[in-house]
Order: C-alpha cells, then sequence, then structure tokens
C-alpha cells in the first residue's frame, strides 16, 4: 500500500486496503487515497476513526479538518483544525489549512490573520503566501498584499484556479506582464474542468490587456472566446467571458451590448465581487446612454452589493454615524505646532512633489501630466505616508502628537522608510523628482509638512457634487470606501469633513500650496500648464500637455481613471452632476457650506 501511494497509484491502494486488517496505517493511507481519487465524503468517517484511535495524533486531525472542509463540513472542518492548533500550535500546515477554511467561509479577517501565522512559521510557504495575499487584498490590506507577492514572478507555475486569482492581484499591483506570464504557465487539471478554466484564462488575459489600455490585444484574445460558445450553465466561464466582452465593448462604444452583457451576468452571478463588477458596468453603460433611472438603479443594486461585503470586514463601519476616514479626527492645532521641535529637512527640490485631494477630483489626471514631463517620475497610487503614521503608531509614537518631539535622527529614519518603499517601486527614479499621487493625502499633512516642510503641495478641486457622483458610480476596492461611498448622503458628510480637516491644517501649517481646479484646467488648459511649470520651478512645462499620448504608452494605471486620462482633456465631466439633480437635492444643504467656501454654485 505504502509503495503504491508513493507511485500514485491511488486504486491500487484502495484496492490492497480492502484485503488487510484495520490499523491506523491502512486507515490514513486509504483515507487519503479517497480524498485523492475525489471521494472526501467516503474518507471523513475513516479520520474521523484515527481520531479516535490516536487523539493526540495532530496530523489525523489537520487531516480531518482538510477532508470535512473538501466535503462542506464547515463545523467538523472547524472543530478538527482548532483540536490540531492545540496540538501543534507552530505547524504552519494546521493554520494553512484554517485560513482555507475561513477563505471558503468568506471570513475574510480570520483568514488573513491564520495565513500571516503560517506564511510567519515558514516564510517560503508559496500557498500560505499566495492565499495570504488574497484574504489581505479583500481586506483592502494593500500593504501586507504586496509584501506576500514579493518575488511571485519566481513562483513556481500554479494551478489554474491559484494562477487566475494571482494574476488578478499582481495586475492591482501594476505588475501586468508578471500576471500575464502567470496565466501562461498555469497547470490545468486533467479533468471536465480543462476547458472552463482555459477560457477563464482567456477572459482574464483580455481584461489585463484592457485594463493596460490594450484594445487590440484584447479584442485578439476575445475571438478565441466567442459568445455564442458559452453557456449561462456553465456559470463561472459565462461571467468571465461576459465580463471581458462588455469592458471592451464599452471601451469600443457599444453600450447596448455592455450593457446586455452586463444583464446577463447579473441573472446568473453568485459571488458578490463579480455581481458588484457588472452592477457598476451596467449603471456607467446605462449613464452613457442617458439612461439615468436604469444607471441609478444599477448603482444602488451595486453598492448594497458591496455592502455585503464590507460587512464582513469592516463591521465597525456599518452604523450610520461611523466615520470611514478615521484620519479626518487627527489634526494638530496652532498650539501644538508651535511647540514642534525644528529639525533639518530637504529643500523643495529634495522632495516629492504631493498631489492630493478627496478622490475622482482631478489627480490622476494631473500625476499624468507630470510624468509625462521628463523631470518628473509618478509612482501609482500608494499610501506610503499613511504607512509612516501607522510605523510611528506601531512604535509607541502616537500620530500626530508624537510629531512634536521628533528628533532628527528619527525623522531621517521616516524618510529612509519612506524612500525605500518608494525605491521598491521606481527603482530607476534617479534625479527625477518624485510625483506622490495620493488623494487622501490631504489627511496627513502634519506628516508631509514634518518630514517635507519645503514640498510643493497641489491640492485637486472639481465641483462637490461631480466629485461626490464620480464616487457613486466607482467600484473601490477599500471596504472601508465601500461603505463611505454607499450613499450620497454618508458620501457627502465624509467630503465635508476631509476638506474641512484639509483647511483646519493648511491654516495652522501654510503649506507652499497650488489649488488645481478641475473646470477652470479644462476651460483654459495651455494657462494652467505654464501655471503648473512656474509654481514646481519648470523652465519648459510643454511636455505636461501630451499626457494622454504617454498616458496611452505608459500602459497600467491604478486607479479607475485609467482610460479617461488616454483621451485629450474635455469637458464632458463637467457639471455631470446635473443629470442627477434630483438624486442630489437632499444633500445640497449638506455640501453648501464648503461649495460656497470653494466658490462653487449648486446651479
Amino acid at each position: 500500500m505504502l509503495a503504491a501511494f508513493h507511485q500514485g497509484d491511488m486504486d491500487r491502494v484502495l484496492t490492497l486496503s480492502e484485503t488487510l486488517p484495520e490499523s491506523e496505517t491502512t486507515l490514513l493511507l486509504r483515507a487519503l487515497a479517497l480524498r485523492a481519487t475525489g471521494r472526501p465524503h467516503e474518507a471523513l468517517p475513516l479520520l474521523i476513526r484515527l481520531t479516535r484511535l490516536a487523539p493526540r495524533t495532530f496530523e489525523y486531525w489537520n487531516n480531518l479538518g482538510l477532508v470535512a472542509r473538501e466535503s462542506g463540513d464547515a463545523e467538523t472542518a472547524a472543530q478538527a483544525l482548532e483540536h490540531a492548533l492545540k496540538l501543534a500550535p507552530q505547524n504552519a500546515d494546521v493554520h494553512y489549512n484554517l485560513g482555507l477554511l475561513h477563505l471558503q467561509q468568506k471570513n475574510w479577517l480570520a483568514a488573513r490573520e491564520s495565513l500571516l501565522e503560517a506564511v510567519q512559521l515558514a516564510p517560503n510557504f508559496i500557498e500560505a503566501r499566495l492565499q495570504a495575499a488574497h484574504a489581505s487584498h479583500v481586506c483592502g490590506d494593500n500593504v501586507t498584499e504586496e509584501a506576500m507577492l514579493e518575488n511571485a514572478a519566481a513562483w513556481p507555475p500554479q494551478p489554474a484556479e491559484q494562477a487566475l486569482t494571482l494574476a488578478s492581484m499582481l495586475s492591482t499591483l501594476g505588475q501586468q506582464e508578471i500576471a500575464l506570464h502567470t496565466l501562461k504557465q498555469a497547470l490545468l487539471p486533467e479533468n471536465d474542468t480543462t476547458q472552463q478554466l482555459r477560457g477563464r484564462i482567456i477572459a482574464m488575459r483580455a481584461l489585463l490587456h484592457e485594463r493596460g489600455n490594450q484594445l487590440d490585444q484584447a479584442d485578439a484574445e476575445l475571438t478565441q472566446l466567442p459568445l455564442d460558445n458559452v453557456s449561462a450553465q456553465q456559470p463561472q466561464l459565462a461571467c468571465a467571458t461576459w465580463l471581458a466582452h462588455a469592458a471592451v465593448a464599452a471601451r469600443r462604444g457599444d453600450m447596448q451590448h455592455a450593457a446586455e452583457l452586463y444583464e446577463r451576468i447579473l441573472a446568473i452571478a453568485d459571488d458578490a465581487d463579480v455581481h458588484a463588477q457588472a452592477a457598476f458596468g451596467l449603471a456607467a453603460a446605462r449613464d452613457k446612454q442617458a439612461r439615468r433611472d436604469d444607471a441609478w438603479q444599477a448603482l444602488q443594486h451595486a453598492h448594497a452589493t458591496q455592502l455585503t461585503i464590507a460587512r464582513t470586514i469592516v463591521p465597525e463601519l456599518m452604523a450610520e454615524d461611523s466615520e470611514p476616514l478615521a484620519m479626518a479626527k487627527l489634526c494638530v492645532n496652532r498650539i501644538e505646532r508651535d511647540r514642534w521641535k525644528p529639525l533639518k529637512s530637504p529643500r523643495a527640490e529634495q522632495s516629492p512633489v504631493f498631489v492630493v485631494g478627496f478622490p475622482r477630483s482631478g489627480t490622476t489626471l494631473l500625476e499624468q501630466m507630470l510624468d509625462a514631463h521628463p523631470d518628473f517620475c509618478a509612482m501609482d497610487e500608494r499610501g506610503f505616508i499613511h504607512e509612516l503614521t501607522e510605523r510611528m503608531n506601531f512604535a509607541g509614537q502616537p500620530y500626530p502628537s508624537a510629531l512634536a518631539n521628533l528628533t532628527d535622527v528619527e525623522a531621517d529614519q521616516l524618510r529612509e522608510v519612506y524612500a525605500a518603499m518608494v525605491h521598491h517601486v521606481v527603482p530607476q527614479l534617479g534625479t527625477r523628482r518624485l510625483v506622490d499621487k495620493n488623494p487622501l493625502n490631504m489627511l496627513c499633512l502634519p506628516m508631509i509638512v514634518r518630514l517635507f516642510p519645503e514640498a510643493r503641495i497641489i491640492l485637486c478641486l472639481r465641483h462637490p457634487c461631480d466629485v461626490l457622483l464620480s464616487c457613486y458610480m466607482q467600484p473601490f476596492r477599500s471596504p472601508a470606501f465601500m461603505v463611505l461611498c454607499s450613499s450620497l448622503e454618508r458620501l457627502a458628510h465624509s467630503y465635508v469633513r476631509a476638506l474641512d480637516h484639509w483647511f483646519s491644517q493648511t491654516e495652522v501649517f501654510a503649506p507652499r500650496v497650488l489649488e488645481w481646479r478641475y473646470e477652470s484646467v479644462v476651460a483654459r488648459f495651455d494657462e494652467h500648464v505654464q501655471q503648473l511649470g512656474h509654481f514646481l520651478d519648470v523652465d519648459d512645462a510643454a511636455p505636461m500637455a501630451r499626457f494622454a499620448e504617454h498616458a496611452r504608452s505608459r500602459g497600467y494605471i491604478s486607479t479607475p481613471s485609467y482610460a479617461q486620462v488616454t483621451q485629450s482633456i474635455h469637458s464632458r465631466a463637467v457639471h455631470r452632476w446635473h443629470a442627477y439633480r434630483e438624486m442630489f437635492e437632499p444633500v445640497l444643504p449638506i455640501l453648501r457650506p464648503v461649495m460656497a467656501r470653494l466658490g462653487y454654485s449648486d446651479v
């Protein structure tokens, strides 16, 4: 039996097991052979018997948990794995299997905790790293996700299902080529799921090309996946195919076809994330068709679906009076600022250029303009400044109060940490000035001015109602932003708090800020390009005007504006909210004070 098992001859193992007396070895081998031949339900009672014969052997409990999970018996799986964990708390496999159980139950926070523990115990446990990255991805923990996927390009080929998950995550991190390579070397099973998996891989390749603004390559992929070859009886393949065709159809301007495909997905999808993607896609298509009521109905459906995801990850934010933008509470007043010890600091030309503003205020457009200039280098949207605040808190230095007593050594250490994170993303920065575009860095102004007091900061502004509408129409991945954007009222309150925070902190610190107003830029583009160049001490600002060409050549852009910034400047997004005026009437009283301060009206 042992020889047959090690040779992979599971049928012979099962045949021999019927002729031998029952023992721990024969029970175990028969159970493992049954699992290997796709019969976990038959293996389950054998493993239960094993745990009774040898209750102190953690491997039996671990195997029982694994097989119970595969059999759909989550209760037995949880009990068995928890028992195995008590017997072997330092065993990575047990933590991994418990993490897989939590993933299956969509208990994302617990899954992340168990899987990260497995990685800590076994840093080279690739399967655990992949699944820990997946749990972190869903939880919106981008820093951990990226850490788990370090050196993923060197990982061995992955089974097709894992390869699809890995490629999707790599794509969101901007690693398109590695994602495509992962799909190319995916290991397909030799069973009746092969064709479905092959089709899903083709669909994902098409989406990766569309996301990288490579529409011809996306079209070429989809020729291998014709719509008339897909059946709703295979929902995973059907949804993947329809999503890819719909995304490309929308980019080609065929909104009716895209909408019909999204509606097909909504009719059969049982995965909340896929359901939300389709609902947001349908809303965008109906909006472009000027079918506003249909678009709004699809948006409400999309947000309701996203809230089912967020509820399991950030339950503390589900109360109506919760604050998704926690950083908005962390301010420094004038008295506290006066107590700050003086520090040595870098000059303006040695400091990053910070692009901030509430999301969907035009920050990506400005980032691409700056990145198009040979003197600047953008790094896509990164939360590195916020990460510094987290590191201070972790080190027992509460942010922002501990900024007052930072020493030169401590400030240099924080700058070095920041520089190391930047170097990891843009190792080729060289002498170019870094562009750190992250909208919500507007809530981290105390950290920015403490480390880079001479830095140029550009605040992107846009009519608050256009900002809110655009946010409401976006499928943000962060669970906190799923909650924040779940209603116009919640968005309006968060917008006001964010702007109030910004104004209070600029009054305290008086940083060097340029206001970059979207409507004015669209109306007088060349004038504002020159103004931008002057603010940044650039002699020739002309390359900034060629941002669309630059964005097309760049490929992957992480934000929802990845398609818009490949187009020349236009005014179609100005006063877009007017078409939804009826929906905005209830929130206009919330917004009017900040609108008046910014110089915007509600007409």
